[in-house]
């Protein structure tokens, strides 16, 4: 099956492209940005061909055999060929963006070659076919990322966050390490197809899971090492779009990949679903108390993946994987055309909601969010969907209605009201039909979900609860946000409850030399 092999195309040409942009590091280096263009867009080609030849002769594992018997192994089924052609994607655009961007910076060419550097990486990653690739492959991702982080190194405020990206990084490769040696005692194999079919309950698979499940948490930026990724903004534009729309989703894809591993291990199945949803509505509700444009976008980016993590806990690894893919287009766009936001924004004489809907009108929106999504759900077929999928699609709807509450104020013209009701009708149809989509494309490559048990159960009404909640206190704001505490609230939640406060103490105290 030579066909396996055309995926290590993608990241050695970019490899390619790297080292010649490294030859030249300078400002304007000449045919660089033009030819680095050029390779991430034959990158993006080629993976469209293999995810092609992927429909016509089937999935499969292919491996160049190397030292103590471990090579390039290239993996290629839905979840590679999905993530190959979203990373190769994003990165063809952002690398096309960044010619223009940085054009007469001081090191363009040098910036330009740890893009591609970092580009190929996260594609070497996506492919791996064996656990020792995909480790290397992982912490060469961290590596060439932090030079990016750092391409203004006189910037005090770059080099304290790289710095703690650095730590995250190492944990993250540390508990990784660990579980690859775990994954390999248990089965004796290096290779991830042949594991994941083999694998059994026992001690070595729940703590190999577990340790996937801490690498991927500390990788996702979940709560409480999230802080690195809010202070990255240091970083040129074009490395907030890859590192937010496409290295951030490396923990996610850990997680999906493991897929029949995790779900040996219930009970880290549910730990991921208690920090993810905590997470997501942490990150939730700090992401609108944010002035800035891309702090927001970023605390935006902390909360979506906690629901992706989420959904991982739950056994919806298919509606993870299009959680990626949605994502990461939607927030490679945002940071791209973030100037231009602003400048829309500071162009609105009145900015801010049309009319503030009543305590009255808040609960007709939910009512009918939840109406609309029980209505097309009996027509699109609940009894395909499982528990778990059916209670994400209402805590999807949740965040619907706070649209439809706008719509529904009594001094909301008409016009308003009906365009929140179609917003309504069309998200939960592309909800069930994406859903179709994400189920039929990964059928063979992903375990189907197993029905909840008791504590799967307790865990989707906590999610319920606490979701609807939130969303309900988002809606009702106005209405109490003259409230004193209401103030002193929106004080913590603009400083994110200073957990991050607390990591910072702790690596100063880390950092701190005894005095000679």
């Amino acid at each position: 099956m030579a066909y396996l092999f055309l995926p290590l195309v993608s990241p050695l040409v970019l490899l390619v492209a790297a080292f010649y942009a490294a030859r030249h590091p300078g400002r304007r280096p000449g045919l660089v940005p033009k030819l680095t263009e050029a390779a991430a867009f034959a990158a993006f080609a080629t993976t469209v061909v293999v995810a092609t030849l992927l429909e016509v002769k089937g999935p499969g594992t292919s491996a160049l055999i190397g030292l103590f018997g471990v090579g390039l192994s290239v993996r290629l089924d839905a979840v590679s060929a999905v993530m190959l052609v979203l990373v190769s994607f994003i990165g063809w655009i952002v690398l096309r963006y960044s010619k223009t961007y940085m054009d007469g910076e001081a090191r363009q060419g040098a910036f330009t070659s740890w893009m591609s550097a970092t580009l190929a990486a996260v594609l070497f990653l996506v492919m791996s076919g064996n656990l020792l690739q995909l480790f290397v492959a992982w912490t060469l991702t961290s590596l060439s990322l932090n030079r990016l982080l750092l391409f203004y190194p006189e910037r005090a405020t770059a080099q304290r966050a790289a710095h703690k990206k650095a730590i995250v990084a190492r944990l993250s490769e540390g508990a990784l390490a660990g579980a690859v040696i775990l994954l390999i005692a248990e089965t004796g194999t290096t290779d991830i197809e042949t594991i994941l079919a083999s694998v059994e309950a026992n001690w070595l698979t729940m703590a190999a899971a577990l340790l996937i499940a801490m690498s991927a948490a500390l990788a996702s930026a979940q709560f409480p090492v999230h802080g690195w990724l809010t202070e990255v903004m240091e970083a040129p534009t074009p490395v907030s779009a890859l590192l937010h729309a496409g290295v951030i989703n490396a923990g996610g894809f850990l997680l999906i990949r493991f897929a029949d591993v995790m779900l040996l291990a219930p009970g880290v199945m549910a730990l991921l679903v208690m920090l993810g949803g905590f997470t997501a509505l942490f990150g939730g509700l700090v992401m609108l108390t944010q002035p800035a444009v891309k702090t927001s976008l970023a605390w935006s980016t902390i909360a979506q993946m906690a629901f992706m993590v989420m959904q991982c806990g739950l056994a919806l690894f298919p509606l993870a994987l299009l959680h990626i893919v949605a994502h990461s287009l939607y927030k490679a766009h945002a940071f791209l055309s973030s100037g231009e936001a602003v400048r829309n924004v500071a162009a609105i004489r009145r900015p801010g909601p049309i009319a503030v809907p009543s305590a009255r009108n808040v609960l007709q929106a939910f009512a009918a969010a939840i109406v609309i999504y029980g209505l097309v759900g009996i027509i699109l077929g609940f009894d395909e969907k499982s528990i778990q999928a059916i209670a994400l699609g209402v805590i999807l709807i949740f965040g619907v209605a706070y649209l439809l509450a706008q719509g529904f104020a009594d001094a909301a013209p008409r016009e308003l009201m009906q365009r929140t009701a179609i917003y309504a009708l069309v998200t939960s149809v592309s909800y069930f039909a994406l859903q179709v989509v994400a189920l039929s494309l990964t059928d063979g490559s992903l375990p189907p979900t197993p029905a909840p048990g008791p504590l799967e159960w307790a865990l989707i009404i906590l999610a319920l609860v606490s979701f609807g909640c939130v969303a309900v206190a988002q809606a009702t704001f106005p209405l109490w946000a003259s409230h004193p505490a209401a103030a002193g609230l929106r004080v913590h939640l603009t400083n994110g409850l200073y957990a991050n406060a607390i990591f910072d103490k702790l690596l100063d105290g880390w950092s701190r030399r005894p005095a000679a």
